[in-house]
């Protein structure tokens, strides 16, 4: 059985994403800094049909990232996608005139160096078995830079960028690495409408990038024609 790997998962989009990949036979790995927090969606996992089970990982502990995807091999099996959304709510946004080392490293050490320890862990055996997918997700600021998010924004952009480049390095070997953008100030709530951009991005192996904008007016000038937004459902507004 298949297992998906969703470090940073809570009750919006992560439950979301593992019922999506749970519905398809996939067995879901639950990681977050405090795991005690994930027994509820493990339950209501279990309430569909789904085998799943938490694990502590926190992005800004390297060793934590790695100990925690170890433990879901040793437990579920070898994984086959790993879903990178970490948040901290409890961290300052300062904006693109308000940068410090300080509050620019804290978004740093959670976007770049969780995503590489993360993908360290799980790269290596992907690229053995020749198959596997690495979906990153992260605010559409990382692709319309928005002025209030700018130490957020930026650290985000570096994952994007790296996404692609990855995606380029890897996929002649059969490994998939796919991002997706959400510009909505509360994703959680449009989590079932987002989810399966995920799948999408798993399934249809030529895409690399969906971003997902639901009030444009936040994310882009009024000139801007974006290439890349998905249709959205009924009730939302996206260009």
């Amino acid at each position: 059985m298949s297992v998906i790997a969703i470090l940073g998962a809570g009750p919006g989009m992560g439950l979301a994403i593992a019922k999506i990949f749970g519905a398809h036979g996939y067995r879901v790995a639950l990681l977050s800094r405090d795991p005690a927090k994930q027994e509820p969606l493990v339950s209501e996992l279990a309430g569909h049909g789904i085998i799943s089970a938490a694990f502590r990982a926190d992005a800004r502990d390297h060793g934590s990232v790695a100990s925690g995807l170890a433990a879901v091999n040793e437990r579920l099996g070898a994984i086959d996608v790993l879903e990178f959304s970490p948040a901290d709510r409890r961290r300052p946004l300062p904006s693109a005139t308000a940068l410090t080392h300080e509050n620019v490293r804290v978004w740093i050490d959670l976007y770049v160096h969780g995503a590489v320890a993360a993908v360290n862990q799980v790269l290596p055996d992907m690229l053995a078995k020749g198959s596997g997918t690495i979906l990153f997700t992260t605010s559409a600021s990382s692709v319309y830079p928005v002025a209030r998010f700018g130490a957020a924004g930026a650290a985000m952009a570096w994952l994007r960028n790296w996404a692609h480049a990855l995606h380029a390095a890897v996929a002649p070997r059969g490994v998939q690495v796919g991002h997706v953008a959400i510009g909505a100030l509360r994703p959680g709530a449009l989590s079932d409408a987002i989810a399966p951009l995920y799948w999408d991005l798993h399934t249809h192996r030529h895409a690399v990038e969906k971003v997902f904008l639901l009030d444009v007016a936040d994310w882009l000038p009024e000139q801007t024609q974006p290439s890349r937004l998905v249709p959205a459902t009924k009730g939302l507004s996206p260009r």
